[in-house]
């Protein structure tokens, strides 16, 4: 077995305020979710991006901005026990409330946002996968800051490995894995992020509303699916994986990727 890296043990907590001790992977939903609002509120002033003046106002991204982190939070959290441990919080429905544990479900967050998006287009009367194309398109950054915490908490491991970078994560069994949460983060962060910035700004795709959508869900769904299956740990306890050959992830994600094919190849598209 080929030495291990060492895991770069930083710790839980970023900073502390007085009594409030302030985690990493709070701080890294603050500030993805604060970086996403800024880029969004750029996308929207770019006239040459739309071909025109967008369909958005920077006081709906602004006022979208609670809204979107009241489902992130909830709708993540949800998915997480309705998803992933639905018999234990059954059991201790107290544990549901304890966030400092952790446990956030992307796709119970992205169900959440989609929800939360069409009641606001609705009420604003706003084009709603105009909306969505500009959400999607910052959401890699919070995807790019969330799994480097899921790191920074040794969280998420890998499969067990001989590659020279492999770990040993606090609280695994002392086997050499994957530092498959840095895959994640490069894969469905920067690499989605650079893929949607092309799709905005050099293939102009905010024109054909839902494209930019639909290429994030099937880029994201690919990511997720390829690191789940050939990097990360599955739990093989969950009902999935014992009934089926696929992992949670992958059966989440399957019905994103076909989502998004069908956004991007969708004959009927009007501007905005």
């Amino acid at each position: 077995m080929n030495s291990v890296l060492p895991f770069p043990d930083i710790g839980e907590i970023a900073f502390s305020l007085g009594p409030v001790d302030v985690r990493w992977y709070g701080l890294s939903y603050a500030v993805g979710l604060l970086l996403a609002w800024i880029y969004v509120r750029q996308l929207i002033t770019n006239e040459q991006l739309w071909g025109g003046a967008a369909p958005i106002a920077q006081d709906d991204v602004d006022d979208f901005l609670l809204w979107a982190t009241l489902a992130v939070v909830l709708g993540g959290r949800l998915g997480y026990v309705l998803f992933y441990q639905p018999s234990f919080y059954f059991q201790n429905p107290a544990e549901i409330f304890n966030l400092q544990k952790g446990g956030m479900a992307f796709h119970g967050a992205a169900i959440s946002v989609t929800l939360v998006a069409y009641i606001f287009a609705r009420r604003r009367a706003l084009p709603l996968l105009s909306l969505t194309d500009v959400v999607t398109a910052a959401v890699p950054i919070g995807l790019f800051f969330g799994r480097c915490a899921n790191f920074i908490n040794g969280e998420l491991w890998g499969r067990v490995t001989d590659v020279p970078w492999a770990m040993i994560f606090p609280g695994s069994d002392g086997q050499p894995r994957h530092p498959s949460q840095l895959y994640e983060a490069a894969l469905e962060g920067l690499v989605l992020f650079i893929i949607l910035r092309l799709a905005t700004h050099q293939w102009h795709k905010l024109k054909k509303p839902g494209t930019v959508t639909g290429i994030f869900l099937l880029g994201y769904g690919l990511a997720r699916s390829f690191v789940e299956y050939f990097y990360r740990q599955p739990d093989l306890t969950h009902p999935i994986s014992v009934n089926t050959p696929l992992t949670p992830g992958l059966a989440y994600s399957i019905p994103m990727v076909l989502l998004g094919i069908y956004l991007i190849y969708k004959p009927s598209r009007s501007k905005h």
